[in-house]
């Protein structure tokens, strides 16, 4: 199998791969000669230049290097053209194993109207709006007239918040329509949009479905991914705070009669709105991710189920006797992504080479990295760097098992994330689980480090903390307080 991406998702797949017994190849862009997956993989193949248009986002090249190689599947993994229904009609084409649903499936549920009607016909509640295809602009119009204010634009090959606007006076409709079309037909070479009601504070809960080769779909639980900024996930979490049993149950029932209606197969996930609270809360039909999320970690501490590698038995063909209904899962997970980003600027993009990495581990800790020390951290993709993962009893015990393991984290050489994560895990609301799809924007406008230390300070606290490990942990990552440096430098002292 070859994987067709990069960074920790690579990783990922690779050790799936060898605890499946199947060889797997590693493509890799220029920019990636160097990183970690390599050495785990049985074989590599270069794509092209740094560029994704060069390497990970062309898919023709990819399809090649996999009859180079002698690879009979390709691992997409997520992003790039995970979700590209061309490229896994190429792959179909070809007569190699796209890991993930037909391409067919991945056409109709990436059109976002599409897969509105779709969910309708299966009875799964959507938001009210506009879905046609008669897209004028005196008939979009219209249907923002009768749906009122405030409502959402999207495309309707959109993702990622890309192609979307927000109108609160309909007398702005017509100049942001003009804009999310603009944008859409840059970004994704379409300009149709659909228009639906804006739920102000809703919830964003997914369901993680898994569809077998007979055409079964179950559903593995939900996820809690509310913590976003800017359309984009920041931190996940299951059980949500925000299900009562009767909910969860009808939400999975609902992601269920959607994946068999598309007949879905291999990982997906069902993405939906919730609105109030407890048994008459509402739910509401977002979207369909087609292929592996990023937070399916969340799914596996809590069930003890390897994702990846039921994606690589389905694929093959062969049985997949964990799933099954009513798949138990234990405890509370929750995972924090670890980018190289500067959030006291705009989360600008953070580049440079790691002069120390150092992650954390220990019981129900597990870290998920598409980097090492020494590793060049690039400007042309995205700047998560790994994934923490922790798992407890309950979600007390889980939030301060993610405090500590932050804490931990020993980086040197790029700005990251990881004091605003420490300011959103103790943050009051989010303790309590009060948490929405404007949380951040509500809580974090404007948000500043409390304390930073210059990397010369943290470099001599790595130097000096050889007999201590967790010396430096309140240094690590800048946290909430500027720490003591020589009260902690272990049996170092400033003479």
């Amino acid at each position: 199998m070859l994987i067709a991406n990069r960074g920790e998702i690579a990783g990922r797949i690779a050790r799936a791969c060898r605890e499946a017994g199947v060889r797997c190849i590693a493509a890799y862009s220029e920019a990636d000669a160097a990183a970690p997956h390599l050495a785990l993989a049985d074989a590599v193949v270069c794509l092209g230049g740094a560029p994704a248009s060069e390497s990970y986002l062309n898919g023709e090249r990819i399809v090649r290097a996999a009859r180079e190689t002698g690879a009979d599947a390709i691992h997409p993994g997520y992003g790039f053209l995970s979700e590209n229904p061309a490229f896994a009609a190429l792959c179909e084409e070809a007569a190699i194993r796209f890991i993930g649903p037909p391409s067919e499936v991945i056409r109709t549920l990436g059109d976002k109207a599409q897969a509105k009607l779709l969910a309708q016909r299966a009875g799964v509640p959507i938001v009210p709006g506009y879905f046609g295809a008669d897209q004028t602009g005196d008939r979009l119009a219209a249907e923002a007239v009768a749906i009122g204010a405030p409502l959402m634009i999207k495309a309707t090959a959109g993702g990622g918040g890309r192609g979307m606007r927000l109108v609160r006076d309909l007398a702005e409709f017509d100049g942001l329509l003009r804009d999310a079309r603009r944008e859409a037909l840059a970004v994704f070479g379409r300009d149709d949009v659909m228009i639906e009601r804006f739920l102000d504070q809703p919830r964003h809960v997914e369901i993680q479905i898994f569809g077998d080769a007979e055409g079964r779909v179950f559903a593995l639980h939900e996820r809690e991914c509310s913590l976003q900024r800017r359309q984009q996930k920041v931190l996940e979490e299951s059980p949500s705070p925000g299900l009562t049993p009767r909910l969860r149950e009808a939400m999975c029932a609902a992601a269920e009669r959607l994946g068999e209606a598309a007949n879905y197969r291999s990982a997906g996930t069902v993405e939906f709105l919730l609105e109030g609270a407890g048994d008459t809360a509402e739910f509401f039909f977002l979207e369909v991710n087609t292929r592996l999320q990023v937070e399916h970690p969340v799914t596996e501490a809590r069930t003890g189920l390897d994702l990846v590698r039921m994606q690589i038995e389905i694929a093959s063909g062969r049985p997949t006797p964990a799933l099954r209904r009513s798949v138990p899962a234990f405890g509370h997970a929750i995972e924090a992504r670890i980018s190289a980003e500067d959030p006291a600027h705009g989360f600008a993009p953070s580049v440079g080479t790691l002069a120390v990495w150092s992650a954390p581990s220990g019981p129900g800790v597990r870290v998920d990295s598409g980097v090492r020390q020494g590793s060049e951290v690039s400007p042309y993709y995205d700047p998560m760097m790994a994934k923490l993962i922790v798992h407890a009893q309950t979600r007390d015990a889980a939030i301060a098992r993610l405090v500590a393991a932050l804490e931990e984290f020993y980086i040197v050489g790029v700005e990251t994330n990881i004091p605003f994560l420490l300011d959103i895990a103790r943050d009051p609301q989010f303790l309590a689980g009060e948490t929405d799809i404007r949380f951040i924007e509500r809580r974090f406008a404007g948000w500043r480090p409390s304390g930073t230390l210059p990397d010369e300070v943290l470099l001599a606290l790595a130097a000096t903390a050889g007999d201590r490990p967790a010396v430096a942990s309140a240094a690590r990552q800048q946290s909430a307080v500027a720490p003591a440096v020589w009260s902690d430098a272990g049996r170092w002292r400033n003479v």
